[in-house]
C-alpha cells in the first residue's frame, strides 16, 4: 500500500512538472491555457506591466459572436508563461440606453497608468449595439485598481473641432466634400484622400477612430495611435495629462495608405510602429513605419517580417508591442489569429523582436522562452 501512495505522488510531482515545463515556453498559434485550464479569453489585447506583475487586457470573445456580451477580461502574470484569470475588468451595461450595452463591439483595449492621478486608463475602441460599424467611437474608463472594476466615462468620436498640425492650411480651405471625388478609388479621389478629405468631412463631428492602441512616452505624455479616415490614415492624437481626453493636438500618418492594427514601440530614441492592411478578419502582410518624432514625419519600410509565413504575418494580425522588464532591447510582439466562424477559440501569436541594422525584424517560432533576448 505504501508502495503504491510513494508511486502515486511521484507521479503526481511528475504531472506538475512536466506541466509546469510546458508552460515555460510560449508556443504561438497554440492553445494557451489559464489557470483554470480554460483557453485565454483576451483578444486583440494590450499589456500593462506594473509592480512586477505583467496585466494582460483584451476582448472577451463568445462561440458565435464577436459582440461585447461580456466586456473586457484581464489576466496577470510574473513572467509572461502562465497566467491567472482575473475576471473582468470592464462589464457591459444591462440598460440598453448605456453605449456599451451588452451585444455592443468592444475591440482593442488598451490600459496605462497614470503617475499623477494614481488611476488606471483604459481606452477602446467601441461600436454601438446594432449599429454595424458607423459610430467609430473611442471608450474611455478609469479604475482605482489595475483589475477593475473599470468605470465607464464617456465614447464618442476624436478631436472635433481641430485640424491635424500636419495639414496645410491650403488643404484645410478645400471646399469640396466626399462626394465630390466620385467613385471610391479613383486617382481624383485618392488625392482627395491624401489632400484630407475625410477630416473635413468629419471636422465638427469628431475623427473616427477603430482599430487602437496606446502610448505613454518617456516624459509621461500619452498618445492614442487609431485608424481613422475610413480606415485609410492613421492619426496618432495627444491625450491631456490625466489621459481621459484628447488635447486636440494630433498629426495624420500615411494618408491613403490604407493600415489598421497599429502597434508602437520606442528604442534608442527612434519609434517604431507596425501596422497591417485591410482585409477584414483575413491576415496580411504587415508594415513598418519609423520616426524620430512621435508626431513628426513616419517614414515607411518593406515587411518587417521575414522567411515563411512573411507575407501573411505568419496567419495573424498585430496587436500590441510590449518590452520585457529586465532585459536590454526586448519586446514581443503580439497578435491575434482571428477564429470569425468560432471566435472564442482565436489564437495568440507572440513573437520576440529583433534587431537588424537598427530596425525590428519578426520571424516565425515554434516556441521560445525570454532566454531568446540574451542573444541581443
Amino acid at each position: 500500500m505504501l508502495k503504491q501512495i510513494l508511486i502515486a505522488v511521484f507521479l503526481l510531482l511528475a504531472g506538475k512538472s512536466f506541466a509546469q515545463q510546458k508552460q515555460s515556453t510560449i508556443r504561438p498559434g497554440e492553445l494557451w491555457k489559464d489557470d483554470q485550464g480554460k483557453h485565454i479569453n483576451a483578444h486583440g489585447g494590450g499589456m500593462l506591466y506594473h509592480k512586477g506583475t505583467y496585466y494582460w487586457f483584451g476582448e472577451h470573445k463568445g462561440e458565435k459572436s464577436n459582440n461585447a456580451y461580456v466586456g473586457v477580461t484581464c489576466y496577470s502574470s510574473k513572467a509572461l508563461y502562465h497566467w491567472k484569470n482575473e475576471s473582468v475588468a470592464l462589464s457591459v451595461d444591462d440598460s440598453p440606453e448605456s453605449l456599451i450595452y451588452k451585444g455592443c463591439t468592444i475591440e482593442r483595449p488598451k490600459v496605462i497608468y497614470n503617475e499623477l492621478t494614481k488611476k488606471f486608463v483604459m481606452y477602446f475602441h467601441l461600436e454601438l449595439f446594432r449599429r454595424g460599424y458607423e459610430a467609430a467611437y473611442t471608450g474611455i474608463a478609469v479604475s482605482d485598481k489595475v483589475t477593475g472594476p473599470y468605470q465607464f466615462l464617456h465614447a464618442s468620436r476624436v478631436n472635433a473641432g481641430y485640424w491635424p498640425i500636419n495639414l496645410s492650411q491650403e488643404n484645410r480651405k478645400i471646399k469640396l466634400k466626399a462626394d465630390d471625388y466620385g467613385k471610391w478609388w479613383t486617382p481624383k479621389w485618392r488625392e482627395g484622400v491624401e489632400q484630407g478629405l475625410f477630416v473635413r468631412e468629419y471636422f465638427y463631428g469628431g475623427q473616427m477612430s477603430r482599430d487602437m492602441t496606446l502610448f505613454v512616452d518617456d516624459n509621461g505624455k500619452a498618445y492614442h495611435i487609431y485608424s481613422s479616415e475610413e480606415n485609410l490614415t492613421l492619426q496618432i492624437a495627444e491625450l491631456t495629462d490625466d489621459y481621459t481626453r484628447h488635447t486636440g493636438k494630433y498629426i495624420r500618418v500615411e494618408p491613403g495608405g490604407h493600415n489598421e492594427a497599429p502597434a508602437i514601440f520606442k528604442r534608442n530614441g527612434k519609434y517604431f510602429m507596425i501596422t497591417s492592411g485591410c482585409t477584414g478578419w483575413d491576415p496580411n502582410a504587415a508594415r513598418l513605419l519609423v520616426a524620430d518624432n512621435i508626431l513628426g514625419e513616419w517614414k515607411l519600410y518593406p515587411n518587417p517580417c521575414v522567411g515563411t509565413g512573411a507575407e501573411l504575418t505568419f496567419q495573424s494580425q498585430g496587436t500590441y508591442i510590449f518590452p520585457v522588464q529586465g532585459k536590454k532591447d526586448a519586446f514581443v510582439f503580439m497578435a491575434d489569429r482571428w477564429r470569425p466562424s468560432n471566435p472564442i477559440d482565436g489564437r495568440y501569436v507572440w513573437l520576440p523582436i529583433k534587431f537588424e541594422n537598427d530596425l525590428p525584424v519578426l520571424r516565425w517560432m515554434d516556441q521560445w522562452d525570454l532566454s531568446v533576448f540574451n542573444e541581443n
